[in-house]
């Protein structure tokens, strides 16, 4: 038996309290496996020990026990890095790494392509409409969101990055309108950074496209759209190649969707790159010696 049917068992035997409890974590799981046990009491308007009694109540040691328990049952990913680093260091000397590396990439690649097809074209969609698009990646997921970001900016002005820069991602997340889109991207564990990302956008009434690895993810659950991708990895720390490639996808589509505009406002941008001395200009051919 799960960790939520377990609760859902045993609610009409336990205290006004332990039920007020057991109400907000079965009704918010993601937040049971993002945040800490301080800040999910904070936002149950209950106390720490309270989770705690709820969790024994259940039969669990304790809170790391139930939160566990959360956590299998939504299916993420739960072996931590370290551990992983050492079993890879364990295989070290044996010759077929690289070799594995690069077929568990290409078997990303695969599985990305088939289960994110039809939704990536829905986010193309949701973000065409939009007022203006705000992205965000965090940590092992900052370079996706950058290099979308810098794409996308290549042909739309109304794109701004989302980085959380000395503290200020409060201050970032304020412009969001009802009107507007959120491109969110993260993998297990999920940041929580992004979380509040999605919240905000949510709070707001803003569309939300998530850039993720599992249908149960905070990010997915939240979402009007789910892009899913696999980050399958025989090394110590998820593979975030396929994410790259669904972020690229995206972007092919909304330039192929928009038109002979878009590509001539990626061509004046790519020009003042040069222009500016940002590109560097291709050295002149020299012309051949007279003889």
């Amino acid at each position: 038996m799960g960790a939520k049917d377990r609760i859902l068992e045993r609610f009409s035997s336990l205290s006004p309290k332990l039920q007020a409890a057991a109400r907000f974590v079965v009704d918010h799981p993601n937040e049971v496996v993002t945040v800490s046990m301080r800040t999910l009491a904070e936002r149950a308007r209950s106390q720490p020990a309270t989770l705690v009694r709820l969790a024994q109540h259940l039969g669990y040691a304790g809170w790391p026990e139930l939160k566990l328990a959360f956590v299998e049952e939504l299916g993420l990913h739960t072996e931590r890095y370290g551990q992983r680093a050492k079993n890879l260091a364990a295989r070290g000397r044996e010759a077929d790494l690289l070799v594995e590396m690069f077929s568990v990439q290409q078997q990303n690649l695969v599985a990305t392509e088939a289960q994110c097809s039809a939704s990536l074209r829905e986010a193309a969609k949701l973000l065409k409409r939009a007022k203006a698009v705000h992205v965000a990646g965090f940590r092992a997921s900052f370079p996706i969101a950058h290099a979308f970001a810098y794409g996308y900016r290549l042909f739309r002005n109304s794109v701004h990055l989302l980085d959380g820069l000395a503290g200020g991602l409060e201050m970032q997340l304020r412009p969001i309108e009802q009107r507007d889109a959120v491109v969110a991207i993260s993998f297990a564990p999920y940041s929580r950074e992004a979380t509040a990302v999605v919240e905000a956008a949510k709070a707001a009434g803003a569309g939300i496209v998530a850039l993720t690895d599992s249908n149960a993810s905070p990010l997915a659950l939240a979402a009007d759209v789910a892009v899913l991708f696999s980050a399958a990895s025989p090394s110590f720390f998820p593979s975030v190649a396929a994410a790259v490639a669904a972020a690229e996808a995206l972007l092919e589509l909304l330039v192929a969707d928009a038109g002979e505009a878009v590509s001539q406002r990626i061509d004046l941008a790519e020009q003042a790159l040069f222009d500016s001395g940002a590109y560097l200009q291709a050295p002149a051919k020299k012309s051949a010696a007279k003889a």
